[in-house]
């Protein structure tokens, strides 16, 4: 029976390639399933061995620790650049843009909305 490892809806290219080599390099026989196109199947990673299945996810477990950890050093050495900008500095940085995207949305709610403030 086959067992599933990983959904790989929302995971970046970069991090699925790393599991497939960390798979690979451990000899662990795995099948990959990609997400649909509508987001209807998630996709993933699967094994048929319950025992590769419990070896799979302890190397996954592994992984996922490190890369959590190398990812939040990366967000702190942002901070400290000032590379990481919240929203304030993106709208200060694209005004006209923030500007029409708000416009669209009061647009649409309003055009969505005009049905029921007519009663």
């Amino acid at each position: 029976m086959p067992h599933h490892l990983m959904n790989l809806r929302y995971v970046p290219d970069d991090e699925a390639e790393e599991i497939r080599q960390l798979f690979e390099q451990h000899g662990v026989p795995y099948y990959e399933t990609p997400p649909s196109r509508w987001g209807i199947s998630m996709g993933g990673f699967w094994v048929h061995d319950e025992d590769e299945a419990e070896r799979a996810r302890a190397l996954l477990n592994d992984y996922q620790q490190q890369r959590q950890s190398a990812q939040r050093q990366r967000y702190q050495q942002d901070l400290l650049r000032g590379e990481n900008r919240g929203i304030w500095q993106r709208i200060r940085q694209k005004p006209v843009t923030t500007l029409a995207a708000a416009l669209a949305i009061v647009a649409i709610l309003f055009l969505s909305l005009i049905p029921f403030i007519r009663i």
